[in-house]
C-alpha cells in the first residue's frame, strides 16, 4: 500500500522538504526510479543524477537539496534514512503462525504459538522457538538449543546442541551455528580429536550471512554480541568474541581464541590469526593478514595494490633480493664509517 511522503518523514526522523502528500510504493536507484518510487543520493558522486531522475521523492543531505527541486526527505545521513525507507516500503512477506506437517518436532520442545515451523525441519528435544520466530524448510534446530524471539531462520540453516540465538537475529541460508571446533592433540603423528564442550552465543539483532560458519567453544563459549553483522561465507573459530555492533564482510577467516571488539569494521578476505586481540573501533582493510594484536583504533591495510603483471613480477623479484641488498647496504656503511671512526679516535689521542 502506498505512503505518504510526510508519513515516511515523520516514521524515519528525516525532515520533510515540499509536497508531502505525495505517494511513494517502493524505493529505487536515481537512474531507475519511476512515478511512485524515491530514490536516494548517499554517494556526492551520482549528484548528477539529481536532474534527470524520474522517481516522484529523494533522500539527500541538506547540502545538497538545493539541486533538486523533487519533494525530498532531508538528514545528515541519506543511507540510513534509505534503510529505514525500504523497510517501511517493502516488508516481509507474513508468514502464518503453526508448524507445516512434515516437520519433526520432539514432544519436549517448547515452541511458541505464534512461531511459523518450515516443512522438513527438525526441532531436536529441549529445544526452545520463541514468539514470533521463523524456522525455514530443512533447517535443524539441535537438543537445548534456544531460537530467541522474532529470530528468523532461513532455508537450510542448522543451529546444533545447546546453542543460543538472539531476539530479532537473521540467520541466511547454509549458516551453521556450533559445529566443532578445529581442536585437535598430535600425539607419535597421529591427531587425537579434543572435545569441544562449549556453545554458541548469538545477541539480540545479530546478522549471520549464507553459508558462513561459527565453531563451538572448546570450553567456554563462542560469542556473537549484540548488533553484530556477519556477511557470506565467513569462518569464525572456537572460542572467538566479537563485540557489539562490529560488521565483518564476505571470506573473512577468524582464527580461534581471538577477541575483536566493538564498533570494529573488517574488510572482505582477510585473515585473522588466533590468540590476539583487537580492540575497539579499529578498521581493517580487505585482504589484509592481521597476526599480531591491534591495541590502537584506526585503519589497518596490509594489501598488495594490483599491478600489471609483468611489473608485479618485477617488483617481485626485487623484494626477494632485499635481504640481499640490506646487506650489502650494511657493509657499505661499514666500510664508510669506520675509517672516519678510526681517524677520529688517533685524533684524539693525539
Amino acid at each position: 500500500m502506498p505512503i505518504s511522503l510526510a508519513e515516511l518523514a515523520e516514521r524515519t526522523g528525516a525532515k520533510l522538504r515540499g509536497d508531502g502528500t505525495v505517494l511513494l510504493s517502493r524505493v529505487a536507484t536515481l537512474d531507475s526510479a519511476g512515478p511512485g518510487g524515491i530514490a536516494f543520493l548517499a554517494n556526492p558522486k551520482y549528484r548528477f543524477q539529481l536532474a534527470s531522475t524520474r522517481a516522484s521523492a529523494v533522500i539527500v543531505a541538506p547540502e545538497l537539496a538545493s539541486e533538486t527541486s523533487l519533494p525530498a526527505l532531508l538528514g545528515v545521513n541519506p543511507y540510513a534514512i534509505y534503510a529505514k525507507v525500504a523497510a517501511i516500503l517493502h516488508p516481509p512477506p507474513a508468514t502464518a503462525a503453526g508448524t507445516h506437517p512434515s516437520a519433526i518436532v520432539d514432544v519436549s520442545a517448547k515452541v511458541a504459538v505464534s512461531a511459523a515451523i518450515g516443512p522438513l525441519t527438525v526441532v531436536g528435544p529441549d529445544a526452545v522457538i520463541g514468539e514470533r520466530a521463523r524456522i525455514g524448510a530443512g533447517s535443524v534446530v539441535g537438543a537445548g538449543a534456544s531460537i530467541g524471539d522474532d529470530a528468523v531462520l532461513h532455508a537450510n540453516v542448522t543451529v546444533y546442541d545447546r546453542c543460543v540465538v538472539g531476539p530479532r537475529s537473521i540467520l541466511h541460508s547454509g549458516a551453521v551455528i556450533g559445529a566443532d571446533g578445529f581442536g585437535m592433540a598430535e600425539e607419535q603423528g597421529r591427531w587425537i580429536k579434543i572435545a569441544q564442550i562449549g556453545r554458541v552465543v548469538l545477541g539480540a539483532d545479530v546478522e549471520v550471512g549464507a553459508n558462513t560458519t561459527i565453531d563451538r567453544g572448546a570450553i567456554d563459549d563462542t560469542v556473537i554480541e549484540n548488533d553484530v553483522k556477519l556477511d557470506n561465507q565467513i569462518q569464525v573459530g572456537h572460542n572467538c568474541r566479537i563485540g557489539a555492533h562490529t560488521a565483518i564482510a564476505g571470506c573473512v577467516g577468524i582464527a580461534g581464541s581471538t577477541r575483536i571488539g566493538r564498533n570494529c569494521k573488517i574488510g572482505g578476505a582477510a585473515m585473522i590469526g588466533g590468540h590476539i586481540e583487537i580492540c575497539d573501533d579499529a578498521v581493517v582493510s580487505g585482504g589484509t593478514a592481521v597476526s599480531a594484536s591491534i591495541t590502537v583504533p584506526g585503519l589497518y591495510t596490509g594489501t598488495v595494490l594490483a599491478l600489471p603483471h609483468r611489473q608485479w613480477q618485477r617488483v617481485q623479484a626485487g623484494v626477494r633480493r632485499l635481504p640481499e641488498l640490506l646487506l650489502r647496504i650494511r657493509r657499505l656503511e661499514g666500510a664508510q664509517t669506520t675509517p672516519a671512526d678510526t681517524l677520529g679516535e688517533k685524533r684524539e689521542e693525539s
